[in-house]
């Protein structure tokens, strides 16, 4: 029988990162140097988190003992680490909500879809005319393989409790 401690499992790592060059390369530096062998990485430089750095997820594979090193590293390195642990995700879904987001608090809204069925791993919140007008959002959702639908639900009835209008995918996983 094996060791848990010896066997090699995927993670993923959600980062935040400061746009100025070599910034992405500090960041992988302490995954190489604690052994782990990047899977993928996804660097959404057109995106800015709320503290507007740039989102980046990485996937890697390594024993559970590597990965504590090298979320321990990266956080000394002084890379902001959002997220770190076993890959629970693995399909994507876009979906915009339209209505007063911001009235109906937004924060429960993210629990409520968080709690139902998926991970919002994206937010993008438009007010032009205000928080008390119409406003709109667009979320990225991760959901377990095979759960779209039941996640697509999930955020139907969200919305329906707090009169929001969904824009859904045309095709499940697709963006809206």
């Amino acid at each position: 029988m094996s060791d848990p401690q010896d066997e090699v499992r995927a993670y993923t790592v959600r980062l935040e990162l400061v746009d100025e060059p070599g910034e992405l390369l500090r960041a992988l530096e302490p995954i190489a140097e604690h052994g782990g062998n990047l899977l993928s990485i996804y660097h959404e430089r057109g995106n800015l988190t709320p503290r507007g750095h740039i989102p980046v997820e990485v996937d890697l594979e390594a024993t559970p003992d590597r990965f504590d090193g090298i979320v321990e590293a990266l956080r000394e390195a002084g890379v902001n680490v959002i997220e770190a642990g076993q890959e629970r995700y693995s399909e994507e879904v876009t979906v915009l909500l339209v209505g007063h987001l911001v009235d109906t608090d937004l924060s429960d809204t993210l629990s409520a879809l968080r709690a139902e069925n998926g991970a919002v791993t994206d937010l993008s919140l438009s007010a032009p005319e205000g928080v008390e007008e119409v406003s709109s959002a667009r979320l990225r959702l991760q959901t377990e393989q095979g759960a779209v639908e039941d996640t697509l639900a999930a955020v139907r009835s969200v919305a329906k409790q707090k009169d929001l209008r969904v824009v859904e995918p045309l095709a499940p996983g697709g963006e809206a």
